[in-house]
């Protein structure tokens, strides 16, 4: 089982030495990969589900911020949960996502991306809502082939985005292409991971039986596409308090690798949080080294 943490702004907050120490606290208790959420705008009465999200809150952008934790660190992966695919232009971000991963030495491994639950949101970048999922699809596709692309270029003719010989360089770091993990918490979300994705991240409050039959629609839809199942990762959100036992449920699921949050706000709080669970799973010895 691998672990990573996330690390939320409108929680923490947006002082950039608190994030870089949190980012460091984190590699060097173990924690394998760090991953931050994405809003772009937020508006009075954006609901998600039956919460509201107040306006104010402080969404940094999440590619920025991996960068910077990149030059903060030597070793944990950078990660997304989730990024809105549907509100970037993949050729745009397929650079972007390059230059982190180039600039880190490889560590761009963990990009999640969704398709947002906001209306408002998406017509604020000019999408249409009920389009975002066929958005979504064609621009995983353009990221991989831009990714892989040679000198001679790579050309492109969907129903959104369309294009001829382009080339797109840097590539990522000693690859041709970058993993892409699908969250959600939708059966589309898990067909589309079984189809496209290297990995079903998903999230939201779901019956276990619902949870199940998701991870089996993932892995059936990947061997109808002619992937192999045995390949897609599974991530799912923990607690940073969770036991073991728990953790050997999620095991018994097929779950690769478990996303925790720390409750505590101040960096004390969050090293006794840290170092307890690294503790507890075997993520330092104990003299502290990871």
């Amino acid at each position: 089982m691998k672990f990573g943490i996330s690390y939320s702004a409108p929680h923490y907050g947006t002082d950039p030495d608190k994030l870089a120490a949190f980012a460091r606290l984190a590699e060097e208790c173990g924690f394998d990969s760090l991953h931050l959420p994405e809003h772009i705008v937020l508006y009075p009465g954006a609901m998600v589900g039956p919460y509201e999200l107040p306006p104010s809150l402080p969404y940094l952008d999440p590619l920025d911020c991996l960068s910077f934790v990149a030059a903060a660190t030597e070793r944990i992966l950078l990660g997304t949960a989730v990024l809105l695919l549907p509100y970037h232009h993949p050729v745009t971000l397929a650079k972007r996502l390059a230059t982190i991963d180039v600039l880190s030495k490889g560590r761009m491994r963990l990009l999640t991306v969704g398709l947002g639950a906001l209306p408002g949101e998406a017509r604020a970048v000019g999408v249409d809502y009920a389009t975002r999922g066929r958005r979504a699809d064609e621009a995983i596709e353009v990221l991989r082939l831009l990714w892989a692309g040679g000198e001679a270029g790579v050309s492109y003719a969907g129903e959104f985005f369309a294009f001829d010989h382009l080339c797109s360089f840097p590539h990522p770091h000693q690859a041709t292409g970058l993993p892409i993990h699908v969250g959600g918490s939708s059966r589309a979300a898990a067909r589309r991971a079984g189809r496209l994705g290297d990995g079903y991240f998903p999230g939201g409050a779901l019956p276990s039986d619902e949870r199940a039959a998701q991870w089996r629609l993932a892995r059936e839809s990947a061997a109808e596409a002619g992937r192999d199942p045995e390949a897609l990762e599974y991530t799912r959100f923990g607690s940073i308090d969770m036991p073991v036992e728990r953790v050997e449920q999620f095991a018994a699921q097929g779950v690769t690798r478990i996303v925790v949050n720390a409750a505590a706000t101040e960096p004390a709080g969050q090293r006794a949080e840290l170092t307890a669970f690294a503790r507890r799973f075997g993520l330092v010895t104990a003299g502290g080294g990871a």
